[in-house]
């Protein structure tokens, strides 16, 4: 399938590792130049230095309110477009409700969902330009929501109405918005999470994986490649005639309509 995204200028925030590490070389493995954002440079140097195309990394706190304008800045100065927006940074908080202290839930809207919101914002504009897309990385908690992730499942969920609302008005206004709800991922924090349980319960990470995973209702974790293609997709031409779509890759996990 060929997804005609060589050439297109991208940026990926959340790509010094994890999903945003393996969309970032999915991309351009398919030929995209990017712009690479997180908060650690000498990580996103690296994830620079495995990409085959031309990258231009912002080590930037998107919970600034001036990082998102920042990023569009200097995406315009060194490429003088933008293509393709995926809002993937953003790590929040679990634990119990009655403990989390109102920093916590103030830290979790303005990472992933302020960073989001203000670089949707920032590029609308230059998107709107190249007919271009917003692929938004969300969360199976977004949809379905537990006692331990009140504060994710809050802000997933906040982002996928953002979705539908940037959706319907890019109908008009010729830009794409879509959303991908991945499950359970192995990123390095959730192998921590598999490390702890393997501790815990003395038995070695597959083991301690396989029991996690079942736990879930799923037979495995998703690698982070798995997400990074669907999120090409959602960004090609392949999928034109997806807005507003929010797509589960979450290996069975959500079981709602």
């Amino acid at each position: 399938m060929e997804l005609q995204l060589s050439g297109k200028v991208a940026i990926v925030t959340g790509s010094s590792r994890g999903i945003g590490a393996a969309i970032a070389r999915t991309f351009a493995g398919e030929g995209a130049k990017l712009v690479l954002a997180a908060r650690t440079r000498e990580q996103l140097e690296q994830v620079a230095a495995s990409c085959s195309t031309e990258s231009l990394v912002q080590e930037v706190d998107l919970r600034q309110p001036s990082a998102a304008e920042s990023v569009v800045a200097a995406t315009l100065s060194r490429f003088g477009r933008i293509d393709i927006l995926i809002n993937n940074a953003g790590a929040t908080k679990r634990g119990d409700f009655l403990e989390l202290s109102d920093f916590d839930w103030s830290d979790g809207f303005d990472l992933k969902f302020f960073g989001a919101m203000r670089l949707c914002r920032a590029a609308w504009p230059h998107l709107r330009i190249s007919h271009g897309t917003i692929v938004n990385i969300v969360g199976v908690g977004g949809r379905t929501p537990g006692a331990d992730f009140s504060i994710g499942g809050s802000v997933n969920a906040a982002l996928l109405n953002l979705t539908k609302a940037l959706a319907d008005r890019g109908i008009i206004e010729g830009v794409r918005v879509n959303a991908i709800n991945p499950g359970a991922t192995m990123t390095d924090r959730l192998r921590s999470r598999v490390q702890n349980l393997a501790d815990e319960q003395s038995i070695d990470e597959a083991k301690a994986a396989g029991r996690m995973a079942k736990s879930l209702g799923v037979g495995r974790f998703a690698s982070p490649e798995e997400i990074a293609n669907v999120a090409a997709f959602l960004a090609s031409s392949c999928a034109d005639y997806c807005q507003g779509t929010i797509i589960d890759v979450d290996g069975g996990q959500t079981r709602t309509l």
